[in-house]
């Protein structure tokens, strides 16, 4: 007979260890039913406390609609100069870049010739005028002796022709006088505008003929200056609908406030001015030119800048603020409010425009709903919320403690 040792030696254990089974059995079943216990009190026991979160009241009034554009600094005038006369730079009267006024001496052209074409003009003047004296007194001599036939009348009027010809010769030679003067006066060559001037392209002894194609210096005007701005074609004409009226005509007259680079907004207000006649068939957009003050010179031509301008308004409207606003996975834009059963809600919004760290909503949303601002990380619609309306005295981190405290 073969004698099984490992099953005899498993028997063995077991019989050993069947008192201690038998001792910690009861404590394993009851902690079994404890848990038990503790899960159904979960299921079926009182219901999780209610998140305290900051809420907003939200309020209707009347707001005004701005659009926000992009756009470039333009001169007002510009003015590039040139020499209408022919000949040598012989001074630069001016300081490149500063402020000049209209007729202020900017070169001066070497004029000697000019002025002995002067001297030659006006010394044909004098001989003109003599013979023309001598040409109207024969005709005069000789209108008293036609009358009494002591001469032809063929003498007289060959002595008329004389005398009228003799006037044309100085009414000729005081037209060369006066192109001689206006040459000679053109050797100094004026600011045709007042601006600042920029910098000089010839120097002294630099030769210069008249109309030349490229400048000598180039004058522009920066008070006040132009803003050019672009706008959407379908924007203007919603904003034009939307005010009842022309952009720029004069009775709408639409201020202008222009934010710089840096983002720091511009002192001076301007005002709508000008609106391009047509749309540019490429980019579907249209230009808008505003007038705006620079008296200090801050502003210079090409600089980006961003204006903002009234284009409507609306009444009724509700601000709610940008934090409090979500978005679903197709960028809808909603809200939490606080329910009458005091649960999170959701409410889909309409948005017309943001406006300083809020947006402007025209739909989703009626007036006093208790909009919740804090704790919406961690909110769900339906949850149950305890609305803590926001005041000065409540801060962020009061708040953010609060929401914390109840979900633990």
């Amino acid at each position: 007979m073969t004698v099984d040792h490992s099953t005899a030696r498993t028997s063995a254990v077991s019989r050993r260890f069947a008192p201690l089974f038998l001792l910690f059995a009861p404590v394993a079943l009851a902690l079994t039913g404890c848990g038990a216990e503790s899960e159904e009190v979960g299921a079926h026991g009182a219901a999780a406390p209610a998140m305290q979160v900051a809420t907003e009241a939200a309020e209707g009034e009347n707001i005004e609609l701005t659009a926000s554009l992009q756009g470039r600094t333009r001169p007002f005038a510009v003015s590039e100069v040139r020499p209408q006369v022919s000949g040598l730079i012989q001074k630069r009267l001016f300081e490149e870049g500063e402020a000049v006024e209209e007729g202020t001496p900017l070169y001066q052209i070497e004029d000697s010739e000019y002025r002995a074409a002067v001297e030659s003009a006006s010394a044909s003047l004098a001989r003109a005028r003599a013979n023309a004296n001598v040409a109207v007194q024969n005709a005069e001599r000789l209108k008293g002796l036609v009358a009494i036939k002591a001469v032809s009348d063929q003498q007289y009027d060959e002595a008329e022709a004389a005398a009228a010809q003799a006037r044309a010769d100085v009414a000729m030679a005081n037209a060369a006088l006066t192109q001689a003067k206006i040459n000679l006066d053109r050797t100094t060559i004026r600011a045709p505008i007042s601006g600042k001037i920029g910098r000089s392209s010839v120097t002294p002894g630099a030769l210069v003929t008249q109309n030349q194609a490229s400048t000598l210096a180039t004058i522009r005007q920066l008070d006040p200056l132009y803003v050019d701005l672009t706008a959407a074609a379908t924007d203007v004409l919603r904003w034009k609908r939307a005010m009842a009226s022309d952009l720029t005509s004069a009775e709408t007259k639409v201020p202008v406030t222009v934010t710089l680079e840096d983002g720091s907004t511009y002192e001076h207000q301007g005002q709508l001015a000008f609106s391009e006649v047509s749309v540019d068939e490429t980019s579907g957009t249209v230009v808008l030119r505003a007038i705006v003050p620079n008296p200090d010179g801050y502003l210079l031509p090409g600089m980006f800048v961003r204006a903002s301008l009234p284009v409507g308004q609306l009444e009724d409207a509700i601000l709610v603020s940008q934090a409090a606003v979500m978005r679903t996975p197709t960028a809808e834009p909603y809200v939490l409010v606080v329910g009458e059963n005091g649960t999170a809600e959701q409410r889909m919004l309409t948005i017309a425009q943001a406006r300083a760290g809020d947006w402007v909503v025209t739909g989703g949303l009626s007036e006093g709903s208790q909009v919740i601002t804090s704790g919406l990380q961690m909110l769900r619609p339906g949850a149950p919320v305890a609305a803590m309306e926001k005041t000065q005295d409540n801060s962020s981190s009061n708040v953010a403690n609060a929401a914390g405290n109840a979900a633990l």
